[in-house]
């Protein structure tokens, strides 16, 4: 449904030359959620606005439906307002002098994607049922919350029938109670009609409980695209690990086939291929995949440490704790018993180390 090969855009500013894009490659299949993740500046914005029409990219290709929306090399460039999209922007861009149904019925009365007046009252109807605003219609926008705005920019979005919807990070202006709320909202009404979205996000738990895929970027590339699931349990590289949840890193060198020295001591790991003896690398590991225990028990390995901080959370617990001047961080149920200053033994599985050059 969109598809992008070798996008490059640069911009052009006083500091100097900004790549912003460098060679992108990208398939959303119909009816995918796919999900562009990263920090700012790191190209998903540009990404999405050469998708919409709304850049223009230095070089490569954009297909939207089959149909090639964009190619430097060919002078191919179809407008925005020609493509079959539509889009939801960060500050929704309700208007405050139109009610509920005056802005989701815009783009029916007004631009390329006009309909007769007999059918306008029954596609917006539709539109707002489907993101749960049908009977309020006559609502000033001024009198609407947060979360509704947000409902109205996807009925306005939908309201076209487009094939794909674009939505750029839509929820960052919520508070994180709605935002929960409204990405569960989202994912439903996304999946009920079938449109292919591509969404824009800085935020991991959006990203990973939103997309069908996710697609890790950084300086303008695509480090790894992958289902939440394999892009959360398996990393590519360093900085989708460091990028992606919370992660323990430490460093050592590799002394043999599957054994890496550290400071906790030597880690049975499986060590990538092609990387040798003595190399140094970066061994990582999820803070809930490290227990910590009041006492070490009979028949298990573990190392001795110290507890230096315990902050909790409710259903969860964050503890720091000390191991051979290594501070680690443990997720562990809210009820453990475990205080500062407290002797504990820790207990790192070797199947749940990641090894990184």
């Amino acid at each position: 449904m969109i598809s992008i090969r070798k996008l490059r855009k640069t911009f052009y500013a006083q500091q100097g030359v900004v790549n912003a894009l460098r060679d992108i490659d990208l398939e959303v299949s119909e009816g995918d959620f796919c999900v562009l993740l990263g920090p700012s500046g790191c190209g998903k914005t540009t990404t999405l606005r050469c998708v919409a029409g709304l850049e223009r990219p230095d070089a490569g290709e954009i297909e939207i439906a089959g149909r090639l929306v964009n190619a430097p090399a060919s002078r191919v460039y179809v407008p925005a307002e020609k493509r079959a999209i539509g889009m939801v922007f960060q500050s929704y861009a309700i208007w405050p002098h139109m009610n509920v149904f005056q802005n989701v019925a815009f783009p029916l009365t007004q631009g390329q994607k006009r309909v007769s007046k007999s059918q306008v009252a029954d596609r917006v109807r539709a539109a707002l049922k489907r993101v749960q605003l049908d009977g309020l219609e006559d609502r000033p926008a001024t009198d609407l919350s947060g979360g509704q705005q947000q409902r109205v920019a996807m009925a306005r979005a939908m309201v076209t029938d487009s094939k794909v919807l674009l939505m750029d990070e839509p929820l960052s202006n919520l508070d994180a109670r709605l935002r929960e709320q409204m990405r569960v909202e989202l994912r439903k009404i996304t999946k009920s009609i079938g449109v292919t979205t591509l969404y824009v996000t800085h935020d991991q738990a959006e990203a990973l409980s939103l997309g069908d895929k996710v697609c890790v970027m950084n300086h303008g590339e695509i480090l790894q695209i992958a289902s939440p699931n394999e892009i959360y349990a398996r990393p590519a590289n360093l900085f989708v690990a460091q990028f992606v949840g919370e992660m323990n890193f430490v460093k050592g060198a590799v002394t043999g086939p599957g054994k890496v020295e550290s400071p906790l001591g030597v880690i049975a790991a499986t060590v990538p291929n092609g990387v040798t003896t003595g190399t140094e690398v970066t061994l990582a590991i999820r803070p809930e995949h490290i227990e910590v225990l009041p006492a070490q028990r009979d028949g298990v390995a573990a190392s001795t440490g110290r507890v230096t901080s315990r902050n909790y959370l409710g259903d969860s617990a964050l503890l720091e704790v000390e191991v051979n001047g290594v501070t680690l961080l443990a997720k562990l149920a809210g009820d453990t018993a475990l205080s500062v200053g407290q002797n504990a033994a820790v207990e790192l599985p070797a199947h749940r180390w990641h090894v990184f050059p």
